[in-house]
């Protein structure tokens, strides 16, 4: 039990060194950075105490979230969902003007 607890210290440490290093000089509470290859990450501090780190895969389009306990350093993986056919839709939960009917005032000019 103490050497898994260990190992997930060590792991921990090492993605959020990564997540540091590629964040380095960031100026507000929240940062979006690509990191190398097709990665983007964006990182703001939630409730509880804890890090959101979303990290967008933007060549498969996959998204994943991640809690960070600031006291522990225990990462959660909170969800992760391909956003593929969210990227097709036009327009979803919008309210009024609704995006096609901006389109249309915007047409007629």
């Amino acid at each position: 039990m103490r050497s898994a607890v260990v190992g997930v210290l060590i792991v921990s440490c090492l993605i959020i060194a990564l997540l540091t290093d590629a964040w380095r000089g960031q100026l507000h509470a929240q940062a979006t950075q690509r990191l190398p290859g097709e990665l983007i990450a964006l990182n703001s501090d939630v409730e509880d105490g804890r890090q959101q780190v979303v990290v967008i895969d933007a060549k498969s389009r996959v998204m994943s979230v991640y809690h960070i306990e600031h006291e522990t350093g225990v990462i959660s993986l909170k969800s992760v969902r391909s956003i593929e056919a969210d990227l097709l839709m036009d327009e979803f939960n919008t309210g009024n003007p609704l995006p096609r009917e901006i389109r249309a005032i915007l047409d007629q000019r």
